[in-house]
């Protein structure tokens, strides 16, 4: 049920509930009043904050500027911006919305991060389920690379096989010297 279906005929007084913004201005509350359908008598608080940071009679001119469809919208935003403003008097809204950008800034960082990471395990998680031959793979360690060479071919078996004589030219290492100790950062 509208407020208006409560009331009398236009023009009469409201005696069933002042609207939030007659009620703190002390006044009565007229049918056409132009806080009524915005300040419900339900939440004084909101039109408290409106009152205290713009004034009664700055908003009710601004409500009277809008067009009848966008005032409920009007007197939303004056809501917000005035208890965003008693919160934070220096910035307002923009304070808000600064700080909303920031987080915005920080997570689209954190996604971009994330999407790097599952692309890497991604190409990981294919990067080994594809058989790639062996002879095309980088070598990473001296093992890996002696097993990527071929095999030299087959010789015909000869007692002076290089495979089978010792090494002429063995070194040995039982006796250390000191001669590259300094090479090492110690005198």
């Amino acid at each position: 049920m509208s407020r208006r279906n409560l009331l009398g005929p236009v023009g009469t007084l409201n005696t069933v509930t002042p609207c939030a913004a007659c009620k703190l201005l002390r006044r009565r509350c007229a049918q056409e009043c132009i806080f009524a359908p915005y300040f419900s008598p339900h939440e004084p608080q909101k039109f408290a904050a409106v009152h205290k940071v713009f004034g009664a009679s700055n908003v009710s001119k601004m409500l009277m500027e809008v067009p009848g469809p966008q005032r409920a919208d009007a007197a939303n935003s004056l809501v917000y911006e005035a208890n965003v403003r008693l919160r934070d008097p220096i910035y307002g809204c923009m304070g808000a919305i600064l700080a909303l950008q920031q987080q915005l800034h920080s997570l689209e960082v954190e996604l971009a991060a994330v999407r790097a990471e599952t692309l890497k395990h991604k190409f990981r998680q294919n990067s080994a389920s594809i058989n790639i031959p062996s002879s095309l793979i980088a070598p990473n360690s001296s093992e890996a690379s002696a097993a990527a060479r071929p095999l030299p071919p087959p010789q015909a078996a000869s007692s002076s096989s290089s495979m089978y004589t010792p090494l002429s030219n063995s070194r040995d290492y039982s006796s250390i010297s000191n001669e590259h100790v300094a090479f090492f950062g110690q005198r």
